[in-house]
């Protein structure tokens, strides 16, 4: 099973995200789960990635060509396949995986959760869309959805269907028992 991560190309202030970071790189080599993520040697996702690569499992990288030349990428790598654009890296690790995972990061990891999440509620995909709330850095973001949910603009279901969690126990009986939630029919 492929887990695609997003996460940031920068380590944070605070050092529980790096270890929490080699922990679920260690949790999914024993799971026997391989790595889709942005490719870089930097940050988080390096610290990923070098994980599951000393775990001799499948990592694969997907770069656009443009942050190919700012970004280092992570040497080891099983694949790294470069892409043109930010939508096609997007794409390809959206059809590469079958669960999604953002650890903590900064706006792009949080735009590229917010885009599967999306994408499942209109049937896009059926795949568990989990947020590892490290140091309870999406609480807020958690709050948020139920809110979405209280005001109108979110279905429990769909709520339901997302996973707020630091507990790889919790996030692996999640990915176990996922029931994808039912495609979105608008009234005509």
């Amino acid at each position: 099973m492929n887990i695609a991560v997003y996460c940031a190309s920068a380590m944070g202030i605070n050092p529980i995200y790096a270890e929490k970071s080699r922990e679920l790189g260690q949790w999914m080599a024993s799971e026997g789960y391989d790595l889709v993520y942005g490719g870089s040697k930097l940050g988080l996702m390096g610290v990923l990635a070098r994980e599951l690569i000393e775990a001799k499992r499948q990592t694969i990288g997907v770069m656009p060509h443009f942050l190919a030349d700012n970004e280092i990428t992570q040497e080891g790598l099983t694949e790294l396949l470069y892409v043109d654009t930010m939508h096609e890296r997007k794409q390809k690790m959206i059809d590469l995986a079958d669960v999604f995972i953002a650890m903590p990061g900064g706006p792009g990891t949080l735009e590229e959760i917010s885009e599967v999440v999306s994408w499942s509620r209109i049937g896009q995909h059926d795949k568990p869309c989990i947020f590892y709330n490290v140091n309870g850095y999406y609480d807020l973001l958690a709050q948020f959805f139920d809110q979405m949910v209280t005001e109108g603009f979110l279905f429990a279901s769909d709520r339901e269907a997302l996973l707020f969690s630091d507990s790889l126990i919790e996030i692996q009986a999640f990915i176990t028992n996922y029931t994808p939630p039912t495609k979105r029919v608008y009234d005509k």
